[in-house]
Order: structure tokens, then sequence, then C-alpha cells
């Protein structure tokens, strides 16, 4: 499978439905996975979320369009999929830095782009893993906020923070983990967790599933955001493993780190 062949596929079809509801399914079976699996891989390939992308495409269109004054604003939001004019309006000058009510022939607006990708790039990467199941998990930890753009440099400061504050009283953090936003396509957590009972931290459950397991000869968080990055654009894309909506898991012991997704 050319995945960048198909990541065309899904950035033309959005281009060609800009004004109507885009299937995210029919994105998905582009690439013969589930919706979970296309919207990671999207954001992970791009460095923007799918709604996003989708968002800033339409926005740019209607900035055409009111440039050409073709049309009023109210048909211009319903056009690109928006509720009523005020919601329109909002995201309009959030984008473009003007009220759709000033655009004129002198108004600079912005464009951004359909991304259309190399389908002439090769992947040579090799990578050792195993397929493994685990029985649920009883963990507890303590949290972090974080999003898409903030996690390489929120995860390895909170990571330290709490290993210096805990280290003495409950020993060394067993497993890093990421929660995620499925509807906002985003980061939402990263979590330091114990393999004991904490009463003051939250217990977090992890159920029985089968997972990938990555081996990094290395507890260093760029090492492990090097894998992480690695296995959205060069390992998932050749494969056909369907991800499940889970936490990303890490797993560090005796000088290693146990890169974990969960599949189906």
């Amino acid at each position: 499978m050319n995945i960048y062949k198909n990541l065309n596929k899904i950035t033309k079809y959005i281009d060609e439905n800009l004004e109507n509801d885009i299937n995210y399914e029919t994105l998905a079976n582009f690439l013969g996975v589930n919706v979970y699996t296309m919207q990671r891989l999207f954001t992970m390939i791009t460095g923007i979320s799918l709604s996003e992308y989708i968002r800033k495409r339409r926005l740019s269109s209607a900035g055409f369009d009111l440039y050409e004054k073709t049309s009023k604003i109210i048909d211009i939001a319903i056009k690109y999929q928006y509720d009523n004019p005020t919601s329109f309006s909002r995201a309009f000058e959030k984008f473009h830095g003007i009220k759709p009510s000033l655009v004129n022939k002198v108004t600079k607006l912005k464009n951004f782009p359909r991304i259309i990708f190399n389908e002439d790039v090769k992947i040579t990467t090799e990578f050792d893993y195993e397929i493994i199941t685990l029985d649920e998990m009883h963990l507890y930890g303590i949290g972090i906020t974080t999003n898409n753009k903030k996690i390489t440099n929120d995860a390895p400061i909170f990571f330290k923070e709490i290993e210096n504050k805990y280290i003495n009283k409950y020993g060394e953090i067993k497993y890093g983990m990421i929660t995620y936003d499925t509807k906002h396509e985003e980061c939402q957590k990263y979590y330091c967790l114990y393999d004991k009972v904490i009463d003051e931290f939250e217990k977090i459950i992890i159920p029985k599933s089968k997972w990938l397991k990555f081996r990094i000869n290395s507890q260093n968080a760029k090492d492990i955001q090097e894998i992480s990055h690695k296995f959205y654009k060069e390992f998932l894309p050749s494969i056909k493993y369907n991800l499940k909506e889970m936490p990303e898991l890490e797993y560090y012991h005796n000088d290693v780190t146990d890169f974990l997704i969960a599949i189906y």
C-alpha cells in the first residue's frame, strides 16, 4: 500500500466536499483502516489534526468567496457547514485576522493550501517488534494536561518533576501514559504511573488487550519520541493494524523502555 498516494486521495476528497458533510468512514476506507487509526495517522504524518485541516481549507475557500463578493455572509456560512453566521464570523476572523463583513478588494487574506504528498517517498527503516497480550492492569499516578504541540516538552519536564518529588517515597516511575481526546484528535494528558496502590494518586485501569511492543534501549525522552514518530510515519502506514481507542504506554524497566500501542 502506498500510504502517500492514499493520503492524496483523502485530501482530494476533502477538497471536493468542502461544501458537504465529510464522511470519516470514507476517508478511513482510502487507507484500509478504522476511523480512529486514520485520524491518528493523518495527525502524526501532517502535524495537523484532520478536523483542523478541514476547518482551515473551508475558511480559505470562504475567504475567496467573500473577496469575489459572490454571496452573502449567511449563505457562505451555511455553504461551509457552519451552523450560524456568528460562529462563522468568529472562526473567519480568528483565521484571516479580519471580520468577514470588512473584506474587500484590497484585503489581505490567508490561504491554507491543500496538502499534496510526495508519492515517491520510500520507507526503508527496519523495525523489531512483538505482538503481546497484557492482562488488565491497575496503575496509580498523576497526570498533566497537554496537546499535540506541547507534549514533547511537557512529558519529560513533568516526568522529572514527579520523579524528583516522589522517588524516595514510592520508588521509580514504572509507566508513562498518553491519553487522546478522540473528538478533537489531540493529545489530552500525559501521566506518570506506578504499579502499586497509592491512595493519593488517581487509579487508572488499563483493560486486557493485544499490544504492539517496541523495545527502546534507552529511557531518554528524545529516543522515545523518535521511535513514536517513526512508528506513525513509517511503521503503521506499511501494515494494516487497527489501533484501539486506548492510551499509549511507555514501560520503563532495566534501563530500557517498551513502547506499547494497543491494537485489534
